[in-house]
C-alpha cells in the first residue's frame, strides 16, 4: 500500500509541477487490492505525504491511515470508483489509474462544450477520432460520474464540461502520458482555431491507418 501511496503522491506533485493543476484543484486515483487510492479533498500537494491518500471501497466506504491528516476522499471520488469498479457495465479493467485536472487549455475548450475533432493524428492516443466532452454536472455528483462514463466509452480521455478534464491508464504512468498529450492537443486546436475556425480534419480512412499505425509505436502501442 505505501508503495501505491508513494505513487499517487508523486504523480500529484508532478501534476502540479508541470502546472496541470494549481490550488487544491484536480485529484488522482489507483486501483488497489481491495478497492482504490484516492487523493484527499481539500489539501493541496505541498501539504500531502503518503499517509494522506485515502483507501476506498467501491461501495463508497473509506478508512483514513491513523497517522493521515486527510479528513475525507477527493470530491470526486464517484468517478473514481465507477471508471475502476470491476465487474460492472462500465468496468474497464485494462485501466487501473484515473487522473482528473483542471489545466487551462483542456478546461478552456470544457468551458466551450467542444469535443476535439481529428485535426492531429495524435488524438488517437486517447483511443478514438475525438476527445468527447461530457455533458455539465454538479461537481462531486453521481451525475457527473454518469455523464464521464458516457464521454469515456472506449476512451482513455474526456473533457468534463465546465470543469476540466479525465485521463485514464494502465498505471498512473500511462495515466499522466495521457494527460499531459490531451492537454497538448487541447492547446494546439485552441491555437488552430485563433486562426481558422473550421481546421482542415483527417478523415476516418486516415484515422484507421494512425490506429494501425499505432499498434507498433512506442508507449502508445496497442
Amino acid at each position: 500500500m505505501n508503495g501505491l501511496s508513494e505513487q499517487l503522491l508523486k504523480t500529484s506533485q508532478k501534476l502540479a509541477e508541470l502546472g496541470l493543476n494549481k490550488g487544491t484543484s484536480g485529484n488522482c486515483s489507483v486501483r488497489s487490492q481491495d478497492g482504490f487510492l484516492v487523493t484527499p479533498s481539500g489539501m493541496s500537494v505541498e501539504d500531502m505525504t503518503p499517509a494522506s491518500m485515502v483507501q476506498m471501497r467501491f461501495d463508497g466506504s473509506f478508512e483514513l491511515q491513523v497517522e493521515s491528516n486527510a479528513k475525507k476522499p477527493s470530491s470526486e471520488w464517484r468517478f473514481h470508483r465507477d471508471i475502476l469498479r470491476p465487474n460492472t457495465f462500465s468496468s474497464r479493467p485494462e485501466i487501473n489509474a484515473v487522473i482528473h485536472t483542471h489545466s487551462m487549455f483542456a478546461t478552456t475548450q470544457a468551458c466551450l462544450h467542444k469535443d476535439i475533432p481529428p485535426f492531429h493524428y495524435m488524438i488517437a492516443v486517447v483511443g478514438g477520432d475525438t476527445i468527447r466532452c461530457a455533458s455539465y454536472a454538479l461537481f462531486g455528483s453521481q451525475a457527473l460520474s454518469d455523464n464521464a462514463l458516457s464521454a469515456l466509452q472506449d476512451r482513455k480521455a474526456c473533457l468534463l464540461a465546465n470543469h476540466g478534464m479525465i485521463a485514464l491508464g494502465r498505471d498512473l504512468e500511462d495515466a499522466l502520458a495521457v494527460t499531459v498529450e490531451v492537454e497538448n492537443l487541447c492547446e494546439q486546436y485552441w491555437r488552430i482555431l485563433q486562426v481558422n475556425p473550421n481546421p482542415p480534419l483527417l478523415s476516418e480512412a486516415e484515422m484507421r491507418e494512425v490506429f494501425l499505425q499505432f499498434k507498433g509505436y512506442g508507449k502508445w502501442a496497442k
